[in-house]
């Protein structure tokens, strides 16, 4: 299993920050080859920015940092909700949870890539 890890940026956002080597603290961790490849193609449409502000992509850097801006959530948490394997797995249960308090807060999140 690979893993790689999920957080909220509970700090202001700094557009001219780049997040190459960001605090990693209340991270929810999830196996990458078991989720990732099966939500590769939702994940695709999901607006983000890899590093920082200034690399605006679509999807997550699997082998870097992803920065989740508010607007993008409800389409990941709608990926992560209707996996179905969310019954069986309560690191996906704490990552729905964690999406949802983003949403609540209107907090970017942080994908750590493997």
């Amino acid at each position: 299993m690979v893993a790689i890890e999920f957080g909220i940026i509970e700090d202001m956002i700094n557009e001219a920050r780049d997040y190459v080597i960001p605090e990693r603290e209340q991270c929810v961790s999830i196996a990458d080859d078991v989720y990732i490849d099966d939500w590769w193609n939702q994940l695709c449409i999901m607006k983000t920015y890899f590093y920082g502000f200034d690399r605006p992509k679509l999807g997550l850097a699997r082998y870097g940092v992803t920065l989740i801006p508010p607007e993008s959530l409800p389409a990941f948490q709608e990926i992560v909700l209707s996996d179905r394997r969310i019954n069986e797995d309560d690191h996906l249960v704490a990552l729905a949870k964690m999406i949802q308090d983003a949403i609540d807060r209107k907090k970017f999140m942080i994908h750590f890539g493997v």
